[in-house]
C-alpha cells in the first residue's frame, strides 16, 4: 500500500490489516493530489469500492494535524455501523464518538449534524474536515434538505471548512460539483464485476416470479452463495420467504439444517427476552429462517433484524427477503440480488423505481473478499416486459439529482426558523440571500429556463412561508427584526415538524382538561411518529372498539389509528403478543412507537408551559413515564427507583408484596422470577429511601 506518509500508513495497516493495496479507484482518487490539497472533493465510485477508506485517509491526515472531524451520515443504523469500525482508531489515540465537543472524530447523523450549524458554533469553528458519506441522498425529498441547508450553514459559519462528499455516481456531478467548489473524482472500478439480466417467467415456462427466485436459489445452493431479493412491501417479503423456504426444504444439506434451527431459536428468544410469547410474524420468521431463508422488514423486533443481519454476514443464511429501504441501511453484499418488484406504491397510485435506486439495489450483488462475480436479476413476467426493463434500467441512465428543499414544505419551514433563532438572519432578504446559497438556489440560478424566474420564485415561496409562521405564533416581527416566539425557539431546539407542533399547540389550546386517550390519538397522528401497521386486510373493527371504549370515534381505521389502539395496549402491561393478536398489527414496532412517543410527549409539555398551560403537567410527565416503561400508574414509582427492573418483574413484585415493600428482606425479594442478589439490594435502596 503506498501512501507516502509513514505514520499514516501504519495506523490503516494496524485498522485495516485486511486491506493489503489500493484499488484503481482509490489510487485514481490519490493521484488527483487528494492528500496533499485542501480542496472539496466529491469521491464517486461504485458500492464496495472503498470510498469509506478514502474518507478515512483525510480524517487520519486532519486528525494528525490536531483538527477535529465529522462523519455524516442519513441513518442511525449506518452510525452505529461506522462507531463500531472507527473504534480501532481509539487504540491510536484519538477519541471517536457521536458528538464533536467530547470527540475528535465525530460520527453524526444528518439531524444532528444540522442541529450542530444552527446552535453550536463554537463546535463547528473547531472542526477541520467534514465528510458526508451516502451524499447522493441531497436528492432525497426528507433528508436532502437536511444535509443541504447543513452543508450551506456550515459553509457560512466556518469558510474553512474543507468537506469531502462520498457518493454514488450522479448524472449532473458537474452542476453539484459546482455548488460545492468541488473537484470531482469518478472511477468504475468495482471489486468484484457486476453482471446485470432481466430474466423473464417465460424463460423457465412459468407465470410465477416467485419460482423464478426458486430456480436462482437452487443455483445458490449448488454454488454455497447467497442472495438479497427486494420486493416492495412488507407482507411481500413474508409470503416470498415463505414460498421459497417450503420450496427447498428438501434440498438443504443436513449440516446447514443444524445452523439455520440455532438461528431460528435465537430469534424465538427475543420475545421471550422482552416478556413476551412469540408473536406470529416471529414465528413465521422462525419458521422460514430453519430453512435458511429470512424476511426483514420495519416490523420486526429490531433485535431479530441484528440477527439476521449478523447471521447473513457470517454465512449462516441462504437468502433475505427485503423491503427497499435495507439498500440504504447496514451494509448486506450478497453474489446475487434479484429485484423481483421494481414499482413502489405512492399517493399517485403505483410508479416505477428509479433509475438510480436499481443501480444502488443491484449494487449490493458481490462481495468483496468472497466473491469473484456479482448478479443482479431484474425478473420480469413476459420478454416484451423483459425487452423494456432492459432498456429503462440496464441501458438507461440514471435520472438528474435535484434538490427537494422548496417541495418539502416543512424543511422551508424549519431552515427559515432555524436561521432567525440563530440569529443568522433578520428579514426576507438575508433569509432569501441564505437560501440562494443552497443547492436549490444554484440549480435555480444556473438554469437557462428559470434563471428569469429565480429570484421572484423564491421570494414568493419565503414570504409564503413567513406569513404561515407568523400567523402560527411561530416568528413575529419586532423593531429590531424577525424574531422567534418561545414557540419558535422550541421548534428549532427540536428536530420535530412544524406540523406537530401547531397540531400540539392547537390541541392544548382547546382542551379543557387533559384527556389522555385524545392525547394518544393525537400523537399517533402526528408525522413524528413511528406508526405500528396492519399487517393484512382481517377486520379492523377490535381497532373501532378499542378506540370508542376510551371516548374516540374515529371513521376510517388506518396506521394512526392501529397505533392509538396499540400504544393504549401497551401502557396497560400488554405485551407485543397479546397486541398482535388482538389488532392483526405489526406489534414488535410498539416499543420504538412507545418510545418515541415518550419523547414527543416532552416536546408537548414543552408546548403547553410557553403557552402558560401549567396543569396537565404531572399528568404529561406520567404518561411519558408510562409509554417508555410500558406500564400502568401505579407502578411508575417502581421502574423509576430501581434501574434495569423492567415492567415484567415490576408487575411480579407489586402483585406479591404490594407498594410498600420495606418490610420485605433481600431474601425474600428474590423468591420473585428474575430477581437476583444485585437486583434485590437495589430493590431494598429503593424502599428505604
Amino acid at each position: 500500500m503506498e501512501i507516502h506518509d509513514y505514520t499514516l500508513e501504519k495506523i490503516i495497516k494496524e485498522c485495516y490489516p485486511h486491506i493489503q493495496y489500493l484499488n484503481p479507484a482509490q489510487k485514481a482518487v490519490l493521484e488527483s493530489g487528494y492528500m496533499e490539497a485542501e480542496d472539496n472533493y466529491i469521491i464517486a465510485i461504485p458500492t464496495a469500492s472503498g470510498k469509506t477508506l478514502l474518507g478515512v485517509m483525510a480524517a487520519l491526515k486532519a486528525l494528525l494535524n490536531h483538527g477535529k472531524v465529522i462523519y455524516a451520515v442519513p441513518l442511525i443504523s449506518i452510525q452505529n455501523e461506522k462507531l463500531k469500525e472507527f473504534k480501532s482508531l481509539e487504540e491510536q489515540g484519538f477519541r471517536v464518538g457521536r458528538h464533536p465537543h467530547s470527540s475528535d472524530l465525530a460520527v453524526m447523523v444528518f439531524e444532528s449534524f444540522d442541529s450542530l450549524t444552527r446552535f453550536y458554533w463554537n463546535n463547528l469553528r473547531e472542526v477541520d474536515l467534514l465528510i458526508v458519506d451516502e451524499f447522493h441522498m441531497i436528492g432525497d425529498y426528507s433528508r436532502g434538505p437536511t444535509i443541504e441547508c447543513a452543508i450551506t450553514r456550515s459553509h457560512i459559519i466556518n469558510p474553512s471548512l474543507r468537506i469531502i462528499a462520498l457518493s454514488a455516481t450522479l448524472r449532473n456531478m458537474e452542476e453539484i460539483a459546482g455548488w460545492l467548489n468541488a473537484q470531482v473524482v469518478e472511477h468504475n472500478y468495482r471489486p468484484v464485476p457486476l453482471h446485470k439480466e432481466v430474466l423473464n417467467t417465460e424463460m423457465f415456462n412459468t407465470k410465477n416470479k416467485n419460482e423464478v427466485i426458486v430456480k436462482i436459489m437452487e443455483k445458490g445452493l449448488k454454488e454455497n452463495s447467497q442472495i438479497l431479493t427486494f420486493v416492495s412491501t412488507r407482507r411481500f417479503t413474508e409470503a416470498l420467504a415463505k414460498f421459497v423456504a417450503d420450496k427447498i426444504e428438501n434440498k438443504l444439506p443436513k449440516t446447514k439444517k443444524k445452523v439455520f434451527q440455532e438461528v431460528a431459536r435465537k430469534i424465538l428468544k427475543v420475545p421471550e427476552k422482552k416478556g413476551s410469547r412469540p408473536t406470529n410474524i416471529c414465528l413465521k420468521l422462525a419458521d422460514s429462517v430453519k430453512n435458511g431463508v429470512a424476511f426483514h422488514h420495519a416490523g420486526l423486533f429490531s433485535e431479530q433484524k441484528e440477527i439476521i443481519e449478523d447471521e447473513f454476514r457470517s454465512g449462516n443464511l441462504i437468502m433475505i427477503t427485503a423491503t427497499p429501504s435495507l439498500m440504504y441501511g447496514v451494509n448486506l453484499p450478497s453474489r446475487s440480488v434479484v429485484i423481483r418488484d421494481y414499482t413502489r406504491w405512492t399517493f399517485q397510485g403505483p410508479q416505477k423505481i428509479p433509475v438510480f435506486d436499481y443501480e444502488q439495489m443491484s449494487g449490493r450483488a458481490g462481495r468483496p473478499q468472497y466473491d469473484d462475480v456479482g448478479y443482479s436479476y431484474l425478473i420480469a413476467k413476459t420478454l416484451d416486459e423483459a425487452y423494456d426493463l432492459q432498456e429503462l434500467y440496464v441501458n438507461g441512465e440514471i435520472e438528474s439529482t435535484n434538490s427537494k428543499l422548496i417541495e418539502n414544505k416543512d424543511a422551508v419551514y424549519r431552515q427559515i426558523i432555524a436561521q432567525i433563532a440563530s440569529q443568522m438572519a433578520k428579514n426576507p432578504v438575508e433569509i432569501q440571500e441564505f437560501f440562494a446559497e443552497t443547492f436549490y438556489g444554484h440549480q435555480m440560478q444556473n438554469n437557462p429556463y428559470m434563471n428569469t424566474f429565480a429570484a421572484e420564485s423564491l421570494e414568493y415561496e419565503i414570504n409564503t412561508a413567513l406569513d404561515f409562521l407568523m400567523q402560527n405564533g411561530i416568528l413575529q416581527a419586532t423593531p429590531e427584526g424577525l424574531k422567534t416566539t418561545e414557540l419558535g425557539l422550541l421548534i428549532a431546539k427540536s428536530n420535530y415538524t412544524v406540523e406537530t407542533a401547531i397540531k400540539f399547540k392547537e390541541f392544548a389550546s382547546t382542551m379543557d382538561e387533559l384527556d389522555i386517550y385524545q392525547l394518544i390519538y393525537q400523537l399517533s397522528h402526528s408525522p413524528d411518529l413511528p406508526l405500528i401497521s396492519f399487517k393484512g386486510r382481517k377486520s379492523r373493527e377490535p381497532i373501532r372498539e378499542k378506540l370508542s371504549s376510551k371516548g374516540i370515534f374515529a371513521m376510517d381505521m388506518q396506521n394512526p389509528e392501529a397505533t392509538a389502539a396499540s400504544l393504549m395496549e401497551w401502557i396497560e402491561e400488554r405485551n407485543e403478543y397479546e397486541i398482535e393478536n388482538a389488532f392483526h398489527v405489526y406489534a414488535a414496532s410498539t416499543r420504538r412507537s412507545a418510545y418515541e412517543a415518550s419523547k414527543l410527549l416532552k416536546f408537548f409539555r414543552d408546548i403547553c408551559q410557553v403557552l402558560g398551560i401549567y396543569n396537565p403537567i404531572q399528568e404529561i410527565n406520567i404518561l411519558s413515564a408510562r409509554f417508555y416503561y410500558g406500564v400502568k400508574e401505579e407502578l411508575i414509582p417502581l421502574v423509576l427507583g430501581v434501574k434495569r427492573l423492567g415492567r415484567k418483574r415490576a408487575r411480579a413484585l407489586f402483585n406479591r408484596f404490594g407498594e410498600d415493600l420495606r418490610p420485605f428482606t433481600e431474601k425474600e425479594l428474590q423468591k420473585v422470577d428474575g430477581i437476583g442478589p444485585k437486583l434485590a439490594a437495589a430493590i431494598r435502596k429503593y424502599a428505604e429511601n
